[in-house]
């Protein structure tokens, strides 16, 4: 199921997340960009987005409009900001504030959710 035929908002939902990440662990995308996103929740302030990462996978230093939130569901990530790094691994859960510049890799492949608010009306997209 894509974004496009199923609903990203509303009351209530109840995801099955080994379902949402055997839709998201496209093995095409993976190998051809390194990552892999199925978003899950796009509802006014808030996004929920399983993020696939393949082995050696990255996501370049950017900034989230709002505070996030960062939690391995498999595999492990070093997460880089504000001159640290984290070593997160499965089970793992980390906040960052609003706007703090950030960067994501796993050297060995990882599965995580990602979670971001915003105040109303700010714009969700990710700056580099």
């Amino acid at each position: 199921m894509t974004t496009f035929d199923r609903s990203l908002a509303g009351d209530v939902h109840l995801f099955r997340l080994s379902a949402e990440r055997a839709h998201a662990d496209d093995v095409s995308i993976l190998e051809r960009s390194g990552r892999n996103a199925r978003t899950l929740v796009k509802d006014g302030v808030l996004r929920v987005t399983l993020i696939v990462l393949a082995p050696g996978g990255d996501m370049a230093e950017h900034q989230a409009v709002g505070p996030i939130t960062v939690h391995v569901l498999d595999g492990s990530l070093r997460f880089s900001a504000e001159g640290k790094e984290y070593d997160l691994e499965a089970g793992d859960l980390l906040a960052v504030g609003a706007g703090i510049r950030h960067a994501v890799a796993s050297p060995d492949g990882a599965t995580f959710l990602l979670t971001i608010g915003a105040a109303p009306g700010a714009t969700h997209r990710a700056e580099g």
